[in-house]
């Protein structure tokens, strides 16, 4: 089964990708609300599942040794696109291919050389593979910026995350990052339904603290930064959702 990313997890990936080498765990649960232990096993989880492939260090190569960043943009057949983007990885100086889904000029190649002899070299040695050439250009700067529906908004801190799916037959699953001021915080499960808290029909099935999965009892207390998860037959009821959000 393929993972399924939420609201935490993509908070996670926001700040991954504005700046890996400088975020923390602590960072990011203070914003989402959840455990240190969570965000680090949430970020284990996405880089088993291959959504996390690799943390790569931004380099200015021009501040070493004046070295020139080119792009070459190639066609290459289809058929041939993968192959020749891994054999262009191989070519000394590449540290870059990106394949587009184009008929042509379907092969990005970024390469790093000492010099224009060095660029015309590997020019050379990517033409003889099989990559037609199409432009070649000089990099001059590259920017980058965390993709920003991940990241926050003008409400995230007056909310909690939540996550919905909906199931054949109208059925719902939600998943909660409780808040430290919900109206469920510190009751148990028993309570929160005796009380009304939490609707009859709505059903809690798993509740995760850190690193751990807790199997839900009456006696579990739901505690701020637990991710819990609802199943409800019909859509979760407004009352119960409430309950769940910070009363700021």
């Amino acid at each position: 089964m393929s993972y399924r990313i939420d609201e935490i997890d993509k908070r996670i990936l926001y700040h991954l990708a504005d700046d890996a080498r400088n975020t923390t765990a602590p960072t990011i649960a203070e914003e989402v609300d959840v455990t240190p232990a969570t965000i680090r096993h949430r970020i284990r989880q996405m880089e088993e599942a291959g959504i996390i492939q690799g943390y790569h260090a931004d380099i200015d190569y021009e501040r070493t040794d004046s070295r020139i960043v080119n792009q070459f943009t190639c066609t290459v057949a289809v058929a041939d696109r993968h192959r020749l983007a891994q054999e262009a990885l191989q070519v000394s100086g590449v540290v870059n291919v990106r394949k587009l889904m184009a008929g042509r000029e379907n092969l990005v190649v970024t390469a790093v050389g000492t010099g224009t002899d060095d660029i015309t070299r590997i020019a050379r040695e990517l033409s003889s593979l099989g990559l037609d050439l199409e432009r070649e250009d000089i990099v001059q700067d590259e920017l980058f910026h965390p993709y920003h529906p991940f990241g926050s908004d003008d409400d995230a801190s007056r909310q909690s995350f939540a996550d919905v799916q909906s199931l054949t037959g109208g059925a719902e699953v939600i998943e909660f990052t409780v808040p430290e001021d919900a109206a469920v915080t510190g009751t148990t499960l028993e309570a929160a339904n005796d009380s009304g808290i939490l609707d009859d029909d709505s059903l809690v099935i798993s509740i995760e603290r850190g690193d751990a999965v807790l199997t839900p009892k009456g006696d579990t207390v739901i505690e701020a930064g637990d991710v819990v998860t609802l199943f409800a037959p019909e859509t979760v009821s407004s009352e119960t959702v409430e309950a769940f959000e910070t009363t700021e």
